[in-house]
């Protein structure tokens, strides 16, 4: 396990304004494997009173991207090519969490999944993410 790539995966969503502004929280970060939440408040919900499914895709699409970055090897970077979510169940106001884990690891392309549950266990989306692997350039 790379230490420091899994510590580099904290640094980043600690040090980010987009995960922070959304309301974003790491959770858990192990290789292969990130959980992060957020409590769904207001400003979360649709006209119909329940999470936005772009909130429940924004969680899934980071749960995978960030379960795929504790994988890869040094000078590389991904992006995701392909998101795919399954909605399962409406959420509600309160604490939503995206599981990701990285299912196959390749040199070009990866493979990862994501399940978004309430604070409940309920499964509310089922996702799968298909990223591009490259090397990182000098910005």
């Amino acid at each position: 396990m790379d230490v420091d790539r899994l510590a580099e995966v904290r640094e980043r969503v600690e040090a980010s304004a987009f995960h922070r502004s959304f309301g974003m929280t790491l959770e858990r970060v192990a290789e292969g494997e990130v959980d992060v939440a957020l409590v769904a408040g207001r400003e979360h919900l649709n006209l119909m009173g329940t999470v936005h499914g772009g909130v429940l895709a924004t969680l899934a699409d980071t749960a995978t991207g960030l379960a795929y970055r504790t994988v890869l090897e040094a000078g590389m970077t991904f992006t995701t090519i392909s998101l795919s979510l399954t909605y399962l169940s409406a959420g509600r106001a309160g604490k939503i969490e995206a599981r990701g884990r990285v299912i196959k690891r390749g040199r070009r392309t990866g493979y990862a999944e994501a399940d978004v549950v309430d604070d409940g266990g309920r499964l509310l989306a089922r996702a799968t993410a298909l990223l591009a692997v490259m090397p990182e350039t000098a910005q």
